[in-house]
């Protein structure tokens, strides 16, 4: 076990809670949540040092009773029991964990190859992570969306949020930032008549949403445009220059709103997912071992890279990435994912503890 680590990150964990008994702290929201997702991250490590230390500690003073009174000899036994596992566990815990965990998502799905048919598949995945979501007990945002003639979806962008604090450090983006990548769809489509099955795609983006004070933005690098928002047969469109679209110049991310009346709604969620892309590319291009991370999710969004199969003749899902195959789509697309966001968060689980990267976002 590295004592180093522990240290410095008992000796962060005392900083924190010194940092939250501030009052100025708790008058600056985004200082309060910041400190607060790192507080719940520390608890189970700092937790988990003083049940071993008190241990430790409970085994010396058994051993020296037991050297007068061998009654103390079965007391000393069952604690020198105990000390593996809670070594374990701290060890476990001390392996260095995704920085984002604790972050909010915001999650954009893109219709692909299949035409008409993407799309209504595209509005599948949205209802499933939103079912899965209100499951979690977490809050959802439509930031913007485009729907196709059918009721589906060409693009959408929703953000997901915890509400308050999320146990152990464990936020929105801990469970779902193995989304994304290619998703497949193997059904017969609502545009068939003749009953024959077919395979769409459908790309799903997610990135860790950034506060503002993450993310430096210089006005001279955007290039805001309005324009008319659009929308399936006319219906729901707004007939004021209320949408909004802005291009990050130096990177050419461009983000577009138009799902609200007011221009100002549409910039602040624009500006939200631009924040939310310029903070992933910096990660990415700050690491040699994720710069491909961003490309790999969806390079295009082609039947053949998928990350994951949902065959609905099957009522098979099967994840590609590990292996991963259940009969039990329906469920799924109910907004039970449980069963292949565990089987993820173990495999990477198990990457972290053999020093290994997990597939992350990687073809």
């Amino acid at each position: 076990m590295r004592t180093d680590r522990l240290n410095a990150l008992l000796a962060e964990y005392a900083d924190v809670e010194r940092h939250l008994a501030d009052p100025a702290v708790h008058a600056d929201p985004a200082a309060a949540r910041r400190f607060g997702r790192r507080f719940a991250e520390l608890t189970p490590i700092q937790k988990a040092a003083v049940e071993l230390d008190q241990a430790r500690a409970d085994l010396a003073a058994a051993r020296e009773l037991a050297a007068e009174d061998p009654g103390f000899a079965d007391e000393a036994q069952a604690i020198e029991e105990r000390l593996p596992a809670l070594e374990e566990r701290l060890a476990t815990l001390l392996i260095p964990r995704d920085p984002n965990d604790a972050k909010d998502l915001i999650l954009e799905i893109k219709a692909g190859e299949g035409g008409e048919e993407s799309a209504l598949f595209a509005g599948d995945l949205l209802r499933m992570y939103l079912r899965y979501a209100e499951r979690r007990g977490w809050a959802t945002e439509v930031l913007d969306s485009q729907e196709s003639d059918l009721g589906g979806y060409k693009d959408v962008s929703v953000a997901i949020k915890s509400r308050g604090v999320p146990d152990g450090g464990y936020g929105v983006w801990s469970r779902l930032k193995w989304e994304g990548g290619v998703h497949r769809v193997q059904r017969v489509p609502a545009t068939e008549s003749q009953g024959r099955i077919h395979t769409s795609a459908a790309g799903v983006l997610v990135a860790p949403e950034a506060e503002e004070t993450e993310v430096v933005i210089e006005p001279n690098d955007l290039r805001i445009d309005v324009f008319h928002s659009g929308g399936p047969g006319g219906q729901s469109v707004n007939t004021t220059d209320s949408a909004v679209r802005i291009t990050h110049l130096p990177t050419g991310i461009v983000v577009s709103c138009q799902n609200e009346r007011s221009q100002l709604q549409n910039k602040d969620r624009a500006m939200r997912v631009l924040r939310a892309k310029l903070a992933q590319l910096a990660e990415e291009q700050a690491a040699a071992a994720a710069s491909d991370a961003r490309r790999a999710q969806v390079r295009t969004v082609d039947r053949s890279e998928r990350i994951r199969t949902y065959n609905y003749r099957e009522n098979r899902i099967s994840d590609h990435r590990i292996g991963y195959t259940a009969y039990n789509l329906d469920l799924v697309l109910g907004g039970d994912l449980d069963g292949v966001l565990d089987a993820l968060t173990e495999a990477e689980r198990q990457a972290r503890l053999a020093g290994e990267v997990f597939w992350s976002a990687r073809v």
